[in-house]
């Protein structure tokens, strides 16, 4: 199935279109049913390097921000071309489709979309390396063999090392990658073998890697003071006195190029601000203490999340604006059911927290143009400085710069296309680093929530209608970036009668767009949530409940779920994570203690099945323990490295258990959050013990940087109810009138 225009446009009237734009925009084709992405056409001689020594560079495609594609990638390639992963180096690949064709990272598309073009690059290489050996010993080449970096040819015992043979290569005729043969997995040395992370040497040695250590000669540092409100201009600044300040170069007011569109873009262009250029950082973030702005505040000083709440809750008492998907007769449905609950959910516009502030390095010289990012998404950076600057094309060199943190922030290029405009007014290399409080007041949030909630339960306590309403923000017929409604989100389908509706008409001022795992992370708090209250009032298990649901015959009316790209939910896999998980933490023997309780939730996201189960304590005071959380994975197969892996999946939960207590708030438009202080993350002493599986089943490779985070967040809910009989139906904790410990 490929992506339209029209089947884009369909999806993302419904989904806000943050994920799916992406995806679009770079031409990539919708998930097989059975994972796998059509991929724009790569240039195979691009991403390996051989030495005359036989040591092999191989260059990683994607952007890195810690989830491990810079391991993972040339991986794929170094298993298929039969090198020694010791005599392999790695280096982050220039942001350059026309070589390596769809470089993205998020939507855990590393995985699915490079399985397997990325094997066939490798094993085109090996072909070609044969092909040069066979031809120096003038045997056939299907006498000869390779590994670890040499060919051999057993007949006459001779042998020779990639190095002696790759010049050779260059002038044979690359094999059509379609064609080529790939390795028996029974013979993989690297792919399913754990292997360190290529730079974390150099990371805990101090090293500059990142963004934030790119300093090229007679570079300008720039901070960029914008209004608290988002989108507002200035009408005023006394730029001469501050430009008379130690080390302070110059002093710009910055126009923008923002539309008063209430419905952003997801790169909305340069925001208006005030620019101070000095010798260092320090020096410029220090004037902005000096600086006096006459801001021009527009229409969002009158937003507040108080309005916001009122807005919603008023919403939920009218009719849905619009049905998103409905099968079945959901009104007869609940007027025959033996019982029938009703709740009202909600969850928090969320800040991105990278560690790494955003930041940028331009470098602007005779027409041409270098930027240092470390973007997400590298042709958006070359689209939007092109909007911006007017320079495109050949004139633009993209240097993919490792990132201290990404979750989707990065896909918004504001601080690229701030340091490019920077560079060309002055004529200067000028570094754009933002401070904590402007990274936390201007990001592009996770979209809040309102969901109403209704469902029937028979005498046999069997779920047997579902209505669901959903109010976001919008303009009344466009939702905002990511502040759509998952059409695919299990229970849909699997009860008798279902309806989906949303309203989508309160205002907006402030920037969305997708945060680790969008949409999932706040509407699978709702929806497992809801499951447990009904499994609850039923008097059954939450997992028989779940495990009952997926064991029936989806809903011959259920004509929207195929329009999710990754592929219908699977029930058997789903099924398989909820029973891994639940023998894993010994679920059917739980006990029932005042004040520790379990949870279970799970959800399908993005190509992979997650189901977690969260044991925690509650105190008197309400505070929250999270002693152990159980999670059991299905990515398919293999798990290309089993450590990283690992790693991801811990730290998502970790990411997830963070989100829990954190919310950005607006009063008269402005945030009330601007620090850490304020947005706790999780600490290291209440840090779970965390146990992961992962289920090997036979579908490709899907990704996993997204997955594990949202069914934490319910685990943990669900056990808090089990332990006091209090039920959390609105985030952060602290709303519901709990807290970490």
């Amino acid at each position: 199935m490929n992506l339209t225009r029209r089947s884009f446009l369909k999806i993302s009237a419904v989904a806000g279109g943050g994920f799916l734009l992406g995806l679009y925009e770079s031409q990539v084709g919708v998930a097989q049913a059975r994972g796998g992405f059509a991929a724009p056409p790569i240039e195979p001689r691009a991403f390996v390097k051989i030495a005359p020594d036989g040591k092999v560079t191989i260059l990683a495609k994607n952007p890195e921000a810690g989830q491990g594609v810079k391991t993972m990638l040339p991986m794929l390639i170094a298993e298929e071309l039969d090198v020694d992963w010791k005599d392999v180096k790695v280096e982050l690949a220039e942001g350059e489709a026309k070589l390596y064709g769809f470089q993205f990272l998020g939507g855990s598309t590393s995985t699915p979309m490079n399985w397997d073009p990325l094997r066939r690059v490798g094993a085109a290489w090996r072909q070609m390396l044969v092909t040069a050996a066979a031809d120096t010993w003038g045997v056939p080449a299907s006498e000869c063999e390779t590994s670890a970096g040499r060919v051999h040819h057993a007949a006459s015992g001779r042998t020779l090392g990639y190095g002696e043979l790759v010049a050779k290569t260059a002038s044979l005729t690359l094999p059509a990658l379609d064609s080529v043969k790939l390795k028996d997995p029974a013979r993989y040395t690297i792919i399913g073998a754990s292997r360190s992370g290529v730079d974390n040497r150099a990371i805990v040695t101090g090293r500059p890697l990142f963004g934030i250590d790119v300093e090229p000669a007679g570079v300008l540092h720039a901070v960029v003071v914008k209004c608290p409100v988002f989108g507002g201009t200035v009408k005023t600044a006394n730029t001469g006195e501050v430009e008379k300040l130690p080390g302070v170069w110059k002093v710009m007011v910055v126009a923008g190029t923002l539309t008063n569109d209430t419905v952003l873009p997801l790169n909305p262009g340069l925001e208006p601000g005030v620019a101070i250029l000095a010798e260092t950082w320090w020096q410029a973030q220090a004037a902005r203490a000096s600086l006096k702005v006459e801001w021009s505040l527009g229409p969002g000083v009158k937003q507040s999340s108080a309005n916001f709440e009122q807005r919603a809750n008023a919403a939920l008492k009218q009719p849905f604006g619009q049905v998103v998907g409905a099968y079945g007769n959901v009104d007869a449905a609940l007027d025959g059911a033996t019982k029938v609950l009703e709740a009202v959910y909600s969850y928090p516009f969320l800040p991105h927290n990278t560690l790494e502030p955003q930041g940028s390095t331009a470098s602007y010289k005779d027409g041409k143009l270098e930027i240092w990012s470390t973007t997400q998404d590298p042709a958006a950076v070359r689209r939007l400085t092109a909007r911006v600057t007017g320079i495109s094309g050949p004139d633009v060199t993209i240097h993919m710069v490792r990132a201290g943190g990404a979750f989707g922030r990065r896909y918004v290029n504001d601080t690229d296309v701030e340091a490019a405009w920077l560079s060309k007014q002055v004529g200067r290399p000028v570094k754009v680093t933002w401070s904590r409080e402007d990274d936390m007041t201007h990001d592009s949030y996770r979209p809040a929530g309102t969901i109403g909630l209704k469902a029937g339960l028979d005498a046999q306590g069997r779920v047997v209608a579902w209505r669901e309403h959903f109010v976001t923000f919008g303009d009344g017929k466009r939702t905002i970036l990511n502040g759509g409604i998952e059409l695919h989100d299990f229970p849909a389908g699997y009860v008798p009668a279902f309806q989906l509706g949303m309203s989508n008409s309160i205002p907006l001022s402030i920037r969305t767009g997708p945060l680790r795992a969008p949409g999932a992370n706040g509407q699978a708090f709702v929806l497992q949530s809801f499951l447990d209250e009904l499994a609850f009032a039923a008097g059954r298990d939450p997992l028989d409940l779940q495990l009952e649901l997926l064991s029936r015959v989806p809903a011959a009316g259920f004509n929207f779920q195929p329009h999710n790209p990754f592929g219908s939910t699977d029930p058997e896999r789903l099924r398989g994570v909820l029973e891994t998980v639940a023998e894993m933490s010994d679920w059917r023997k739980r006990g029932k203690e005042q004040g520790r309780g379990m949870g279970i939730a799970a959800v399908f996201y993005h190509g992979s099945y997650f189901a977690e189960v969260a044991e925690v304590s509650v105190d008197a005071q309400s505070r929250i323990t999270v002693r152990q959380i159980w999670a059991a994975g299905d990515m398919g197969s293999p798990v290309i490295n089993p450590r990283e892996a690992e790693n991801q999946a811990f730290g998502g939960i970790i990411d997830g258990l963070s989100q829990m207590d954190q919310e950005i708030t607006l009063a008269n438009g402005v945030v009330q959050q601007e620090n850490f202080d304020k947005q706790p993350l999780m600490r290291m002493s209440q840090t779970p013990k965390i146990e992961v599986r992962f289920c090997k089943t036979e579908f490709p490779p899907s990704g996993l940087g997204e997955p594990m985070l949202p069914p934490v967040i319910p685990a943990v809910t669900n056990a808090v109810f089990a332990a006091t009989g209090r039920r959390i139906r609105t985030l952060p904790l602290r709303r519901s009138g709990f807290s970490f410990a």
